[in-house]
């Protein structure tokens, strides 16, 4: 090995793809697990009984900061006075610019759209 300073990164590589095609096996073993979704974390009653802030603590603090102060996202104190809690409810249900829609469960989205309208 001394005398060809190739064979490390060759050995390297070699393992690398080995590895690369044990996890990729290992996964399509646990594909149908994940389709059906039993590992998830979250399960329906978890998103009924969530209630607004949890929802904003898991699905829009990363963009709109942890006081509403904006980031990537626009700050979302006094969004209340600019626009009406309908026109919050279809940002919140398709998405506007950069925000994807769907972040807010249906069943959730009068419940959320009212909390952010009242944001001061």
């Amino acid at each position: 090995m001394n005398r060809n300073p190739l064979i490390p990164f060759f050995l390297i590589m070699v393992l690398g793809i080995g590895l690369m095609f044990a996890f990729s096996f290992i996964g399509l073993n646990n594909q149908e697990e994940l389709a059906k979704g039993e590992d998830a974390g979250e399960t329906t009653e978890d998103v009924a009984s969530a209630t607004p802030e949890e929802i904003y603590q898991k699905s829009c603090l990363s963009c709109h900061g942890q006081n509403y102060e904006g980031g990537v996202g626009p700050a979302l104190t006094g969004i209340g006075d600019r626009l009406s809690s309908d026109d919050i409810k279809s940002v919140l249900q398709n998405g506007r610019g950069a925000m994807p829609g769907g972040l807010v469960p249906d069943e959730k989205l009068d419940e959320m759209a009212q909390w952010v309208s009242e944001l001061k």
